[in-house]
Parts: C-alpha cells; structure tokens; sequence
C-alpha cells in the first residue's frame, strides 16, 4: 500500500524487491536504470529499524554525505510498502532547503490544515499529526546543514512526544476515573431511589395502620361510653329502687310498731 502525502520531503521511491526480479531500480512512474545492488541492500537494512546515531564529530571536521545520510535515516526511518508484490522503499531527502522551501512548507501546512478541516484549537489528532511532519521536516532540514543542532532537536522532539504521550495516559486514566465514578454514583442514585420508595411504602403503611389504630380507639371509646352510660343508668334505677323499697319497708315498719305502743 503506498504511504499517504507526507510534509517530509522524501527523495523517490526505490525498488528493494520484486516476484519476477526483472528491472530492479524502477522508480513508479518513471523510468530510470538499475541501481548498485550494493545500494539496495544498504537501503533494505535501513528500512528495517532505526539504527542507532551515529557519534557526533565533536572536532569540527566536516561531514560527509554519508554521515548525514545515515543520521536522517535515524533521525527519519525510510518508509517501505509493498505494491503489486513489489517491494519499494523511499528515504528522507539530503538535499538542502532554501529559503522558498521554507515558505513553501508554511504554505503546505496551511492549505492540508484547511483542507483536512483541523481544529484551530482544543484536542486534534489531524493538527498534531500535520504539525508533527512539519517538525520532522524542519530537523530534516536543520540536520543537513548541522547535525548537532538537529540531534538535539530530534531530543526536543522525542521529550515532547513522551510528554504528549504522559499527558494522554493521564487524561485517558482520568476519563475512566471519571467513568466509574460516573457509574458508581448512578448505581448508588438507583439504590438511593429503590431506598426512598421502599420508605415511602413504609410510611403509607404505617400511615395506613395509625389510621387502622385510630378508628378502632374511637370505635372502643364510643363502645366503652355507651355501656359506661347504660351501666349509669341501671345503677341509677338500682338506687331508685332502692330507695323506694326502703320507703315502703319503713312506712310497714312504722305501721307495725304504732299499735304496740297503744
């Protein structure tokens, strides 16, 4: 599959590999003659990983076009697909940058930010993979003309990933607190709802027995007064009763004891 559009300024691509393995060296598209097989096998070395950087010449001696080859190829591992069986391989370019170059990339950055419809601001993964490119085609640059400067911008750049990276772990560890906390608290708001109604279940039963309560306290009071009242009133009738045969036996008894005392 053939790498998308990139702001990295890569040379063009080289057949590493191919089934029939006629006219190696062929450039998609174009035409041109077989490169060194001594070539080839370096490239396909290259693309498998990056190799480790070369040592600084801290003499001041000048670089060779191979030193600053293989440290952009640290720097900027070539990029490898396959087509068609075919096997190419397309190295980051060592030609230097001018000054329209420069201005050219800005103007690239611009249109593919406007054309990929980047966020201006706020969270972007098409922003930050665009303005990643023009970084590493700005230490491409930079390395070419002092390798120092652009290994120490290739450190820049590797801290500024591992904190991007921390900051992403972080935000997406917070986001998962957050979610079980979110969870938590629905769970514990459905318990909590489940809780009041059960209670409020509760009270109308026990609203429902004060009220049982009550009306059998005034069905008894109302029992207990209207047998307190007949209870009064055949006492009373007793004591009238009384009262009159108490009369009469004293009107007998006087009757009784007049004759003898004539």
């Amino acid at each position: 599959m053939t790498p998308g559009y990139s702001l990295v300024r890569y040379d063009n691509p080289v057949l590493v590999s191919r089934s029939d393995a006629t006219n190696p060296g062929k450039v998609p598209g174009k035409g041109g003659a077989a490169p060194n097989p001594t070539t080839d096998t370096k490239k396909a070395t290259v693309s498998n990983g990056q190799k480790k950087l070369p040592p600084v010449d801290d003499k001041g001696r000048a670089k060779t076009p191979s030193q600053t080859e293989d440290i952009l190829n640290s720097i900027l591992p070539p990029r490898e697909w396959d087509e068609a069986g075919q096997l190419w391989i397309q190295k980051v370019s060592s030609t230097p940058a001018t000054r329209l170059d420069v201005i050219n990339l800005q103007e690239q950055l611009d249109h593919i930010l406007q054309k990929r419809q980047a966020r201006e601001t706020g969270i972007c993964p098409v922003r930050r993979e665009l303005y990643s490119q023009c970084f590493d085609e700005l230490i491409r640059q930079v390395t070419i003309s002092c390798q120092e400067r652009g290994l120490l911008l290739l450190r820049v750049r590797d801290e500024i990933r591992m904190s991007i990276a921390a900051y992403q772990t972080l935000y997406e560890s917070s986001v998962a607190f957050g979610m079980r906390k979110a969870l938590q608290a629905e769970q514990g708001k459905s318990d909590m709802e489940n809780k009041i109604k059960e209670l409020e279940d509760e009270k109308r039963q026990m609203e429902q027995s004060v009220m049982d309560l009550k009306a059998k306290c005034e069905a008894i009071e109302k029992r207990e007064s209207e047998r307190r009242a007949m209870e009064e009133r055949k006492h009373a009738e007793e004591i009238a009763f009384l009262k009159k045969t108490n009369v009469q036996l004293k009107t007998q008894l006087e009757g009784i004891l007049s004759p003898q005392k004539k």
